[in-house]
């Protein structure tokens, strides 16, 4: 961004930048919370579908508002679609979640929950490299690294939450295993929530830093260039 005073094109582009992230930060905690209660639990029942819709819809609004900010760039045009495109196959999978809490046995419907959460784990990686391509244009160094040194951990971490995932399916699905592997599918079972816990709900709360973090750097940078 230019250190002299933004045009009006540039600071509405920004005004936009600034509210994507801002629906990115609250969205991804409140999709994450209404969308396994709608599945799990008789909290939302009342409300049908519309939960599920109205957060994840809250995430394509984000970054459609993201891509108001440079075009021209290719690279941060391509990781932007990646990542809007996901948030839109979340959209139209989300009403499942509502179904298969009503009906838990459909395998069709266990099969669409299935593909929503593979679906939102993406998600959030594609967001980390949104991130990631949009602190690469910001004139913050040290938001620069930071954002790099962070992403490429949650970018593991959610690689680390796949793999686990097949590898526990593959010990579910399996006819006969070995004594020590049976041994580590029960402590798979019993430590479910912690394994959760580290391996998404950590990735999640530090990409809502950078979100936060690069919501500021961004404003800072437009209200330095007006003095």
């Amino acid at each position: 961004m230019s250190e002299s005073l933004p045009n009006a094109d540039l600071l509405r582009s920004l005004g936009r930048l600034v509210r994507g992230l801002s629906a990115l930060f609250w969205g991804l905690p409140a999709t994450l919370i209404i969308c396994f209660y709608t599945a799990q639990a008789d909290a939302f029942r009342s409300f049908g579908i519309s939960p599920p819709l109205v957060v994840t819809g809250l995430l394509f609004y984000g970054l459609s508002q993201l891509g108001a900010f440079q075009k021209q760039e290719r690279v941060w045009r391509a990781a932007l679609d990646r990542a809007r495109m996901l948030s839109l196959i979340n959209f139209g999978l989300s009403p499942f979640l509502y179904w298969w809490n009503r009906v838990p046995g459909h395998v069709f419907f266990i099969a669409m929950v299935l593909l929503f959460v593979g679906c939102s784990l993406l998600l959030l990686a594609s967001v980390n490299v949104v991130l990631q391509r949009l602190s690469a244009m910001l004139p913050d160094e040290g938001l620069r690294l930071e954002t790099k040194q962070f992403t490429t951990l949650n970018l593991n971490l959610l690689l680390a939450t796949f793999l686990a995932a097949l590898f526990y399916a593959g010990l579910r699905q399996a006819q006969s295993i070995p004594r020590w592997l049976g041994v580590i599918a029960a402590i798979m079972d019993h430590f479910a929530l912690w394994f959760l816990v580290i391996l998404v709900l950590l990735p999640l709360a530090m990409t809502m830093a950078l979100l936060w973090k690069t919501k500021e750097v961004i404003l800072e940078s437009i209200f330095s260039a007006k003095h």
